[in-house]
Order: structure tokens, then sequence, then C-alpha cells
């Protein structure tokens, strides 16, 4: 595997959420994403940005663009120092909030994202990597 681009942006504030989204559409449309394709992994960096600043108190995200031998793709890692996720399993259960949102999105991320996975440990924070490739 290959990593073309490997940036490092801040996710600090609801204007951090809005340029994460930019930034994605950005490189997703580079790789050659369809519109459909596009929408999507900017709808699961916008759900996980939006909970990296309201849960995790802020983080950032690492924005790579990945080639291996037969297709290129995004990947998104999401990193913060809050207060993790106690039970991981249960966050992902559509309907549980810790806060005042509907439930839907770390599970409804794991949807949008051909690969997904969290690390997380209470009071050390969590990293989220999801990844979509170019069909």
């Amino acid at each position: 595997m290959i990593v073309e681009a490997d940036d490092v942006l801040p996710v600090r504030s609801t204007e951090d959420v809005v340029r994460v989204r930019q930034e994605v559409r950005s490189r997703t449309a580079a790789v050659g994403f369809s519109l459909v394709d596009q929408t999507k992994l900017i709808t699961a960096a916008s759900e996980i940005a939006r909970n990296t600043v309201i849960y995790g108190g802020g983080g950032t995200l690492r924005l790579q663009i990945l080639q291996n031998t037969t297709r290129r793709g995004v990947r998104l890692i999401f990193e913060d120092k809050g207060p993790g996720i106690p039970d991981i399993e249960r966050a992902l259960t559509d309907g549980y909030t810790s806060g005042s949102g509907l439930g839907l999105g770390l599970g409804g991320a794991r949807r949008l994202s051909n690969e997904f996975d969290i690390a997380s440990k209470p009071g050390e924070g969590t990293t989220i990597t999801l990844a979509r490739w170019k069909r």
C-alpha cells in the first residue's frame, strides 16, 4: 500500500468540521470518486468530525490518499484525547447516544465506509479510522 498524500488537520471547532468536509470533498474528487461515493465519505467524515469536537474535546484528522496495485482510496484517521468510549459495541448501536443526538453517527459512518475501525480507552481518547475505495 502506498500513501500518496498524508495531511493532518485540526478538528477543534465547528469551523474545522466545515473544513474537514471541504478537504474530504477535494480529495475524493481528485481520486475520481463518483458523486455518490464522495457524498458517502463526506457524510461519514462530518459525523466523526462532529463527534471529535463534541465528545472528544477536539483532536486531529489525518487524511490520506491511498494506492495499491489495483485501486485508489481515501483513508481518514480521527484522533482525540477525550474521555474515550467505554462500550464501543453499544456506541455503534443505532439509537444509542451519550448526548442529545439521534444516535446514528457512529453506526451510520460505519455503513458509509468500506473500512471502519474504532480504538478507544476510557480516559485516554479515541481513534476512528475509516476508508473508502474508488470502484
